[in-house]
């Protein structure tokens, strides 16, 4: 989408405003399928900086994560922040565990509210 839709943009907003992470989300981007539930920025980030934090190879590359939060700032959200999110590919999801993507809104072409899953049931 050249301009976010405003309806996903209203999302963002809430789950910004509300510090909330469970709030469940499908987009489509170029090239994926994205499925998990959405964090605050400032909680995705300081969950990203702790396992940066924990790897002793990567351990240098948590500083831009855990930098001051500009959770006060008047400006409208730019991406979304997933945790405990997959990428879908055919029957299966990218990790299994789920990870943390960060996805532009301009970039989404399709979304849908809820987690998409599998099962073999």
């Amino acid at each position: 989408m050249a301009h976010p839709d405003e309806l996903l943009l209203a999302i963002a907003e809430l789950v910004e405003s509300e510090q909330s992470s469970q709030m469940s989300l499908t987009v489509v981007v170029p090239g994926a399928v994205i499925t998990g539930r959405l964090a605050p920025e400032a909680m995705w980030k300081q969950r990203v900086a702790e396992v940066l934090r924990d790897s002793g190879q990567l351990r240098r590359f948590a500083l831009p994560f855990a930098g001051p939060d500009a959770a006060g700032r008047d400006t409208r959200p730019t991406h979304l922040h997933f945790h405990l999110a997959r990428i879908l590919q055919g029957s299966y999801g990218i990790p299994d565990t789920g990870g943390m993507y960060r996805v532009a809104l301009a970039d989404v072409s399709a979304w849908t509210i809820g987690d998409i899953g599998y099962s073999d049931q």
